[in-house]
């Protein structure tokens, strides 16, 4: 796919995503670039927001629909860890959970930043989220994280005080069905802003993660030959944010392939508790390894049971090869000296899930730049009614 003619990848209905897969690699060092650029002005943002709280941590709330709340989720485990502690509380919550029952979501007297990801800023929970968040919290500040630079979102957020505004590199803003740049785009910027690591170590994890993402497409046919086989399920996991991971990339496998294959997600540990009965002879089991020694323990030790069972046909461990290694099938990205965090790993990860998702999408005879035949799912979502929400004194 990565080596066909324009021509012939139109032909398919795959050009646009085939594209926008590919070109990921450079769009991660433009969002590093871009960072670079504006680093002093979020710093002083971030402090203006902590000065407001007034010794009071501020809750930072990420939030999205769909893929866009799955990068809240992916960056939240990470952030806990090594997010700046002392002056934020992280967490992600999808802007349809917020949208539908706001009271439970939004905290009036908690000094809160809303961090929105969005790929066109147009989707109608993403708008409702802003309107209740600034209808119920007093102390509100907002970072608006967009692929697009005309949508409502990045429009309204250049007009609204107390409001930064991070739009993404121009072709991050997919055109396909499928969110692919848009997706890494904001979840690395997300890590860049709220990371506390130094510039020289994100510069240089920002290096490795693209020299992953271009093996990926050098490696094609590997996944190629994954997906040539007789299957009918297929199964992601991984552990903190990798297993946060684990929901986007099974989601793509469903959104290309317009849910011809069967999909589960998981955490390593949790997969035992039940779920594991979803595997049977044509079921695909990826694992996304955790970089962390501690916690790889429980990925391999998960894979390994799955291998013994001798059930599925295939069990496959995807990241970077380390000291302690699966020992069944691996797609592994070489031995890495200085393993990069899991969040930032995440990115590369989600790559090869994208490439297996579109392969498949075009095994099954669909069309991955519209990969709904009915119509019934769209790029930017329809048909959602919206409520008034009764002021808070009424309550």
């Amino acid at each position: 796919m990565f080596e066909q003619s324009t021509e012939a990848l139109t032909n398919l209905g795959a050009e646009i995503t085939t594209r926008e897969i590919k070109q990921q690699p450079d769009l991660w060092q433009e969002a590093f670039d871009n960072y670079e650029t504006r680093q002093a002005v979020i710093t002083d943002f971030l402090a203006k927001v902590t000065h407001q709280a007034a010794g009071q941590k501020v809750r930072v709330v990420f939030t999205g629909a769909g893929s866009s709340q799955y990068v809240g989720d992916t960056v939240t485990p990470y952030l806990q860890a090594h997010g700046d502690r002392d002056r934020f509380d992280f967490e992600s919550v999808g802007s349809t959970d917020i949208v539908s029952d706001p009271a439970e979501f939004l905290k009036a007297d908690t000094p809160t930043l809303l961090v929105s990801f969005a790929r066109s800023g147009n989707s109608p929970e993403s708008l409702k989220t802003v309107s209740l968040a600034e209808q119920i919290i007093t102390n509100l500040h907002q970072i608006s994280i967009t692929c697009a630079p005309e949508g409502k979102l990045a429009l309204n957020s250049a007009n609204t005080s107390g409001t930064l505004l991070l739009l993404q590199p121009g072709r991050s803003n997919d055109k396909g069905f499928a969110m692919t740049g848009s997706f890494t785009c904001m979840l690395l910027t997300a890590l860049l802003v709220f990371d506390t690591s130094s510039i020289e170590s994100k510069r240089a994890w920002v290096g490795e993660m693209a020299s992953m993402g271009k093996e990926v497409i050098e490696r094609e046919q590997e996944v190629q030959s994954i997906v040539n086989q007789d299957f009918e399920r297929i199964v992601y996991l991984g552990t903190g944010a990798l297993g946060r991971l684990a929901r986007e990339a099974q989601l793509k496998v469903l959104e290309l392939t317009a849910g011809r294959f069967s999909t589960m997600f998981d955490t390593s540990m949790g997969f035992r508790h039940g779920p594991k009965s979803f595997v049977n002879d044509k079921t695909l089991v990826f694992d996304f390894v955790s970089n962390d020694s501690y916690s790889r323990r429980y990925d391999i030790d998960l894979l390994e049971e799955v291998k013994n069972d001798k059930i599925a046909p295939t069990i496959m461990a995807i990241g970077a090869r380390q000291t302690n290694n699966f020992s069944g099938s691996e797609f592994n990205f070489g031995e890495s000296i200085s393993a990069l965090p899991d969040a930032y790993q995440a990115l590369p990860d989600i790559m090869f899930a994208q490439t297996l998702a579109l392969l498949a999408s075009v095994k099954v005879g669909n069309r991955p730049d519209t990969p709904s035949p009915t119509g019934t799912v769209n790029r930017v979502v329809k048909g959602v009614t919206l409520h008034d929400y009764p002021d808070t004194k009424e309550i």
